[in-house]
């Protein structure tokens, strides 16, 4: 960036800073008595509660099912018509700066696979918008393991995410020429920390490279929602991907009315790094253990500690078991979306005989797929279009793709989105053979319960953002609950 910002110049929009909205937590009573009313006028006005306000409320009122063990309906949450995506800027959120009157320029440079960079690109603009910079479209990442060339403009759909944001930030395709003649020396290159305050971004940045998690999950609720203004609705991937991700989507749903998307990370580098072991002898040992060797830094682990740990990825084999054992029949439709799978087909067959209608990307495109295989960040586009549009979304890992997804369905509705609960399923897949399918069933459900997507799964600021965006979720309070009701569940 060419400028660094006038101090004397608001930096967020008329929100308080993370700072000053870190203030003491009021009383229970206050708060009950608080949320009466709230809800009192609410039956009156037909005022639509923020999550703000039922964050609090949800360590109170706990959904009957929970309390109950009451059934889980596997295929949806009965209190997901209870919530929606809320991130409209406020009328106190003033308008972006512009670009002739900014502070300078910013240039991002993303770091990772597509939604490690969909995650930089995001908080880019919300540095841009603490900075009063002007934001050139980040660059993409081209060096990584993936090897992709793609520019940002092969994956998104520039022209909306600059005109869907022009009330928040000024974002640039490119620095005018004329600014890039004037400039005595290239700008400042660095890397910023991991999830860094705002405060240092207005101190140091100018140019910010490797950008991913670099900005801390503690923002106020108006940048929040900027972020969610960012991920759930200006990054539109080009038509090229869309048409083909929604073609594979009704392709799906012409064989089965319903289906299950599974993010299946299993690839030889992800176990490597991993430090787990899956049973494949001295040959996985030699052969992870080689792949191990890219990474320097990487500490000596313990293979059982880090099962035990729960830091393992499912296997396939364990990721039928566990959607079997919840209930979903070996009729149901399953989408996997994954990379090379460490053992190839012999890794699969558990999966596909537990599941016979299963089906991948290349298996429902055909010819459609060839224009973007040398790409794996769209490649990734189009199973991230393809797990959104299912009706269940299973992931065997905790990845960048796994969290963003289960953000974006929780903001669009609370879609049924399963994170096994592998520390405790790793001890039971150990015992299944002592027990019979019916009591491993059982116990499968118990250990998924708090892990199956419902609203109550999410806890407001002891998770990543992308994750669980409790700011951007509303909840519309029932029709049918009386004030006298929300009292007594307070």
């Amino acid at each position: 960036m060419g400028r660094k910002p006038d101090p004397s110049k608001p930096h967020y929009g008329g929100g308080a800073s993370p700072r000053a909205a870190r203030r003491t937590q009021p009383s229970p009573v206050f708060l009950g008595t608080a949320l009466f009313v709230l809800g009192f006028v609410s039956l009156f006005t037909g005022h639509i509660v923020t999550d703000a306000d039922w964050s609090r409320i949800r360590s109170r009122w706990r959904s009957k099912q929970v309390r109950n063990n009451e059934p889980i309906n596997i295929w949806k949450s009965r209190y997901s018509n209870l919530y929606y995506g809320c991130s409209r800027r406020s009328v106190n959120f003033r308008s972006a700066v512009p670009e002739n009157s900014s502070t300078g320029y910013l240039l991002i440079g993303t770091s990772g696979g597509l939604n490690q960079q969909r995650i930089g690109i995001t908080d880019a603009v919300v540095v841009a918008r603490i900075l009063n910079a002007t934001l050139v479209v980040p660059e993409l990442d081209h060096h990584s393991f993936w090897k992709d060339d793609s520019d940002f403009s092969d994956i998104f759909d520039v022209d909306w995410f600059i005109s869907y944001l022009s009330k928040d930030v000024t974002i640039v395709k490119r620095i005018p020429y004329e600014v890039m003649m004037s400039m005595d020396k290239l700008p400042w290159t660095m890397r910023a920390p991991r999830k860094s305050m705002p405060d240092f971004y207005i101190d140091e940045a100018l140019q910010l490279t490797k950008f991913d998690y670099r900005l801390t999950n503690e923002l106020d609720e108006e940048l929040q929602k900027l972020r969610c203004r960012v991920n759930f609705h200006a990054l539109r991937f080009t038509n090229s991907i869309q048409t083909l991700g929604e073609k594979l989507v009704r392709k799906l749903r012409s064989m089965s009315s319903r289906y299950v998307a599974v993010h299946l990370r299993f690839e030889p580098d992800m176990l490597a790094f991993s430090g787990c072991y899956y049973g494949g002898g001295d040959k996985e040992r030699r052969e992870l253990g080689e792949i191990r060797k890219r990474w320097d830094t990487l500490p000596e682990l313990s293979a059982e500690d880090e099962r035990s740990r729960g830091k393992c990825p499912l296997t396939p084999q364990e990721i039928g078991l566990m959607l079997r054992a919840l209930g979903f029949s070996n009729d149901t439709y399953l989408y996997v979306a994954s990379g090379e799978i460490y053992g190839g087909e012999e890794t699969l067959q558990p999966l596909r005989d537990l599941f016979p209608n299963y089906y991948t990307k290349e298996m429902l495109a055909g010819n459609d797929l060839k224009p973007f295989l040398p790409f794996s960040s769209r490649l990734a586009a189009i199973d991230f279009i393809v797990c959104d549009g299912s009706d269940v979304f299973v992931t065997n890992n905790n990845g960048n793709m796994a969290k963003v997804l289960a953000g974006r369905r929780r903001y669009m509705g609370h879609k049924r989105t399963i994170r096994p609960n592998a520390k405790k399923l790793n001890l039971l897949f150990k015992r299944r053979k002592q027990m019979g399918w019916d009591i491993f069933s059982q116990k499968v459900k118990k250990v998924q319960r708090g892990l199956m997507g419902e609203p109550d799964d999410i806890r407001p600021g002891r998770d990543d953002f992308n994750e669980f965006p409790s700011s951007c979720i509303c909840q519309r309070i029932p029709v049918n609950r009386s004030v006298t009701a929300r009292a007594e569940n307070l």
